[in-house]
């Protein structure tokens, strides 16, 4: 593997990264995060603006006439109560960097560091740290309060560790990366009464039950096969003592899949569905369905930019183009809406294997760090080549 990234960068990535480990902080709270990111990127001589999307901080370097791109990170943590013993792990419990955005961040810092030293480019790039991608759209937030009308971009790029994918390697697609993320709430209201005498009320168990079975059937019966979809249920809340059946009970869920049609099919079916079967119990149902993240959707100039990018790094073999999507969700999609671009996944899986994705054992795998810098480094002197035309 080649590698363009010096030994005291690499050191300074390790030392980054691991200090954000252990420090953690939720969606627009990042401010501790972002207090370092802008002291280093200052010291590098990068142009920083700070509180775009309230936490976000962007550092600009310009380097000669040409095209103008973005690079993004994101810098929140999860709530999740890290159980993993090193010397790094989280000070702050039941906050822990359980997605590896500790890793983003110190990566594209190392890239900016370096790229800041060597200007070895021609034209302008935007160094894009973002808050709040887990559940609360921090990429729409900074979309949102004007990031690329106060930092114009022709194209937009983002890269996530990826667990699964043996470290030094880079997979990326054309088209979808990672799905749209909708969620919903139920209510569904019956007639409270005493638990041994149901007959007196109505239960809404006994709708809710009928209600997550049939929304099961959505995927797999009222959408083609071609058409990829999941609703999960992922919380019931109903009832507080052992012999009252209560009035009402809350359903929430989400449902994930790739295609506006799929998305307007879903939601119709579902709101249906709850609909039919309360009535039939002889209760009443509420819904509440929003679309939260759209689909993340790689376009093709931009792949091949990557596709080049990785591929000087970790040559021709150790790049996997075309692989199947993932049904997570990832707010980098409100930047692709915007703007042209490309989402990649770097390998996560040393000498053992990563634990998964938000979970209590996952640790970032720092021997990974120089890849992912070096990816950024290529990727600005693929797109931003001094021999590149300027537009």
């Amino acid at each position: 593997m080649s590698t363009t990234i010096e030994a005291d960068i690499e050191a300074s990535m390790i030392a980054w990264r691991r200090d954000l480990h252990a420090h953690p902080e939720l969606a627009f709270q990042e401010h501790r995060t972002a207090d370092l990111v802008a002291k280093e990127l200052t010291g590098m001589g990068i142009s920083v603006v700070r509180g775009l999307g309230r936490t976000g901080v962007v550092g600009t370097l310009t380097t000669g006439a040409g095209p103008s791109i973005g690079l993004r990170a994101d810098m929140d943590a999860l709530p999740v109560l890290e159980l993993n013993e090193a010397p790094h792990r989280s000070t702050h419990a039941g906050v822990m960097h359980a997605c590896g955005h500790d890793g983003h961040t110190a990566m594209l810092l190392g890239a900016a560091r370096h790229l800041s030293s060597k200007r070895d480019f021609s034209g302008t790039v935007h160094f894009i740290f973002q808050p709040a991608e887990e559940n609360e759209g921090g990429g729409r937030a900074m979309v949102e309060d004007g990031l690329f009308e106060k930092f114009p971009c022709d194209a937009v790029f983002g890269m996530h560790n990826w667990p699964g994918l043996p470290a030094g390697r880079f997979a990326v697609n054309y088209g979808p990366m990672m799905a749209a993320l909708d969620t919903f709430e139920v209510t569904v209201q019956g007639k409270g009464s005493h638990a041994a005498m149901p007959e007196r009320g109505i239960d809404p168990f006994t709708a809710v039950g009928q209600i997550i079975l049939g929304l099961q059937t959505i995927p797999s019966r009222m959408l083609s096969a071609m058409d990829s979809a999941i609703v999960s249920i992922t919380q019931i809340h109903g009832g507080d003592a052992w012999n009252v059946i209560p009035d009402s009970v809350v359903i929430r869920g989400t449902v994930r899949c790739f295609d506006p049609l799929v998305q307007d099919r879903v939601e119709h079916a579902l709101r249906q569905m709850v609909a039919t079967l309360a009535k039939a119990h002889g209760a009443t149902a509420a819904v509440s369905y929003t679309r939260r993240y759209p689909p993340t959707v790689n376009s093709r100039p931009e792949v091949e930019r990557a596709i080049a990018a990785a591929k000087s790094v970790v040559g021709d073999e150790a790049v996997t183009v075309g692989i199947p999507p993932s049904m997570a969700s990832e707010d980098f999609a409100f930047m692709l809406q915007q703007r042209p671009g490309a989402y990649i996944w770097l390998g996560a899986d040393g000498h053992k294997a990563c634990a998964p994705l938000h979970n209590p054992h996952y640790d970032f795998n720092d021997e990974t760090l120089a890849t992912g810098a070096s990816y950024w480094i290529s990727l600005v002197q693929t797109v931003l080549s001094r021999a590149a035309k300027p537009g």
